[in-house]
């Protein structure tokens, strides 16, 4: 896997990670073009809504126009850093510009907050037997979501998950790029509005088609 090459002549690119995960969901990507810097989740405050945590994830970024890459709830978190500030370069990747791209089945968790109830241990067995969901084409990828899975911080998804389902935007920005996957089963892309459609891409095409996005990162960011 890459691992991105750190020279001072290398332009800067941020990446958020997504829901539950951490850089290692960008590990198979080959950054040598860039200085890949990861983004590191931070505390939410108590009721905190998903704009308001973009916004504290930017203080993080002391670049005044800055490359970002957002996965999923990442690429979220993206967009509405994208939208405070019209400097920013902003790419998502297996994620969505506002609520009306999520399926109409997200609505249920409103009305029915299992994951506010399920004990830890049983929520994460739960995401591990229904991983394929999220993609994964061979035993190192498969290997590695689940190691993601498994420690993941179960009080973090909740409150992102939360987040996500009480997210109202409806903006999107015009400094923002979008890459979504066609085989992506946890956000289909007939419901999006991609810039660039990867053939065969699922929510996790940064394992599994990896060499594509790799190549198209640089080509966008270059």
């Amino acid at each position: 896997p890459g691992t991105g090459c750190l020279n001072n002549k290398l332009k800067k690119v941020y990446f958020i990670s997504g829901l539950g995960a951490d850089k290692r969901i960008f590990s198979f990507l080959d950054l040598s073009f860039c200085e890949p810097v990861f983004i590191d989740w931070i505390t939410p405050l108590k009721n905190e809504k998903l704009e308001s945590y973009a916004l504290r994830l930017r203080q993080q970024i002391p670049e005044e126009s800055p490359w970002i890459v957002g996965i999923s709830f990442g690429g979220m978190l993206t967009v509405e850093i994208a939208k405070a500030d019209p400097a920013v370069h902003a790419i998502i990747l297996s994620s969505n510009k506002t609520k009306k791209e999520f399926p109409v089945y997200f609505r249920a968790g409103l009305y029915l907050p299992l994951y506010k109830w399920s004990p830890a241990r049983l929520s994460k067995k739960f995401t591990l037997r229904t991983s394929s969901l999220l993609g994964g084409t061979n035993e190192a990828e498969k290997k590695l979501l689940h190691q993601i899975i498994r420690e993941s911080d179960i009080h973090f998804v909740r409150w992102a998950i939360s987040a996500i389902l009480h997210w109202k935007n409806m903006t999107v920005p015009e400094n923002i790029i979008h890459i979504h996957g066609t085989a992506d089963k946890l956000l289909p892309s007939r419901y999006v509005k991609a810039d660039y459609l990867i053939a065969g891409g699922t929510h996790v095409m940064t394992l599994d088609k990896h060499p594509e996005i790799s190549q198209l990162l640089q080509q966008l960011i270059q």
